[in-house]
C-alpha cells in the first residue's frame, strides 16, 4: 500500500512514519507539510492512501479532498486532525474523505482501518 502523509507538524509526520513502517505492507511514498506540496506529490506519486491534516499552510485539507477524488476516485483519504468537531467531520466526509480521526487519541483506530483496507485490497 502506497501511503502519502500530508501534515504541517513534523512530530506528527514522524510519529506516523514510525507507526506505519511497522506494517510490512505499507510503503510511505512521500510527505508534505503544506497543501501545495501535497497536491504536487499526490499527482506525482499516485498513492493508494493519503493521511491528511485539515489545517496546513497554503490552504486546508478540506480544500484538496475534492481535487484528489476527481483525479483518483479510488484513493482512500484519512483525515487526521486536532479539529475533530462534528461540522469538520461532516464537511470532510461530504467532500469525499473516507475516514476522519482525532490526533488526540484515535491513532489505533486509524491503524485498524489501514489494516482493513489492506485486507480488502488483498481480496481484490
Amino acid at each position: 500500500m502506497r501511503v502519502l502523509i500530508a501534515d504541517d507538524s513534523k512530530p506528527v509526520r514522524e510519529r506516523l512514519v514510525s507507526l506505519l513502517t511497522e506494517l510490512d505492507y505499507v510503503n510511505i511514498v512521500g510527505q508534505a507539510e503544506n497543501t501545495i506540496e501535497a497536491k504536487i506529490l499526490i499527482k506525482e506519486l499516485n498513492p493508494d492512501l493519503i493521511i491528511l491534516d485539515i489545517r496546513m499552510p497554503g490552504g486546508t485539507g478540506m480544500d484538496i479532498i475534492e481535487d484528489i477524488k476527481k483525479c483518483n476516485p479510488d484513493v482512500k483519504i484519512i483525515i487526521l486532525t486536532n479539529y475533530h468537531f462534528p461540522q469538520y467531520k461532516e464537511k470532510c466526509l461530504s467532500n469525499g474523505a473516507d475516514y476522519f480521526f482525532s490526533k488526540s487519541g484515535e491513532y489505533e483506530k486509524m491503524l485498524d482501518v489501514i489494516e482493513e483496507l489492506n485486507s480488502k485490497k488483498k481480496v481484490e
